[in-house]
């Protein structure tokens, strides 16, 4: 009989990130990432970690090598400011790249994932992206790529990001950009065995929570020019609402100018869903056989 598969979650947000997140949708980042798990891998077991955090550590008994995956999500802590937060953040993940255990990070996981294998972080030269990264495509190596299997030559996906990767590590591959980001995926290789899979947008995020991170952030996005008052917000918020609860409302989908790539669950979760099939579980039917 198999074992069940073993999930770490590094939850990257620092304490009080996780308190707002959690005062707006009622789950933290970490949280989030262990309910989409749940779904799709229904018979994992998942441990989660606050790698941001003083003292964090694995669970007694643990290690890093007897993990299945490991999953790394947002924060809105900046990989270019070195703080004892992104040291620890830093400093988690390059001991992950020494496991030899595959990973998977979305927004600031991918950013984290970056600086460990030697890469660089900045603001986003082009601003804020946020709600939806629209038009992303697919690199030539992307097109043949497992993490964009199934996803088209162009594709929107929820997004909501200050920062950006400025220069991916050596050994790392390009999988999608868009107008607004330069590198919105990528394969990063670290070490004799380290894997990672990572994407500047949120597969994992539901509307809704789209919609709470932009009244999280009001006061930000007028700053930014992208909205003119709290009432503009709050009304594109509502609008994200209304569409989670009612996905099969087309007049909402049509005037947020979405498609099924955000609006079907399924497919808004793609990258999660091919980086569990193709890189965790071949790893699993090889240790089996060993």
């Amino acid at each position: 009989m198999t074992a069940p598969l073993r999930f770490l979650i590094a939850e990257n947000e620092p304490p009080s990130a996780r308190a707002k997140r959690r005062e707006s949708v009622g789950r933290s980042s970490g949280e989030t990432y262990l309910t989409v798990l749940k779904v799709l891998a229904p018979t994992a077991h998942c441990d989660r970690i606050k790698s941001a955090d003083v003292g964090s550590a694995l669970p007694s008994g643990a290690a890093l090598a007897g993990y299945d995956g490991v999953f790394l999500t947002g924060s809105p802590l900046h990989l270019y400011q070195e703080t004892a937060e992104t040291r620890r953040e830093v400093g988690f993940m390059r001991a992950v790249f020494e496991s030899g255990t595959p990973a998977f990070g979305s927004c600031a996981g991918l950013q984290v994932a970056t600086v460990a294998a030697g890469g660089s972080v900045r603001r986003n030269a082009n601003g804020r992206e946020a709600a939806f990264a629209r038009r992303i495509t697919p690199t030539e190596a992307g097109r043949s790529h497992p993490l964009l299997d199934g996803r088209p030559a162009s594709f929107d996906a929820p997004a909501v990001h200050t920062d950006e990767v400025e220069t991916l590590p050596a050994g790392a591959s390009l999988l999608a950009s868009n107008r607004v980001t330069g590198v919105q995926a990528a394969d990063i290789r670290f070490g004799p065995d380290g894997v990672f899979w990572g994407v500047q947008y949120h597969p994992e995020l539901g509307l809704d929570e789209v919609a709470a991170a932009l009244r999280r952030q009001a006061e930000d996005l007028i700053e930014d020019g992208l909205a003119r008052s709290h009432a503009e917000v709050a009304a594109y918020a509502e609008e994200i609402e209304s569409l989670h609860l009612n996905p099969e409302r087309r007049d909402l989908a049509w005037r947020l100018g979405l498609d099924e790539q955000v609006t079907n669950k399924d497919e808004r979760q793609t990258e999660l869903r091919n980086f569990i099939g193709h890189l965790v579980k071949p790893r699993r039917s090889e240790r089996g056989r060993a």
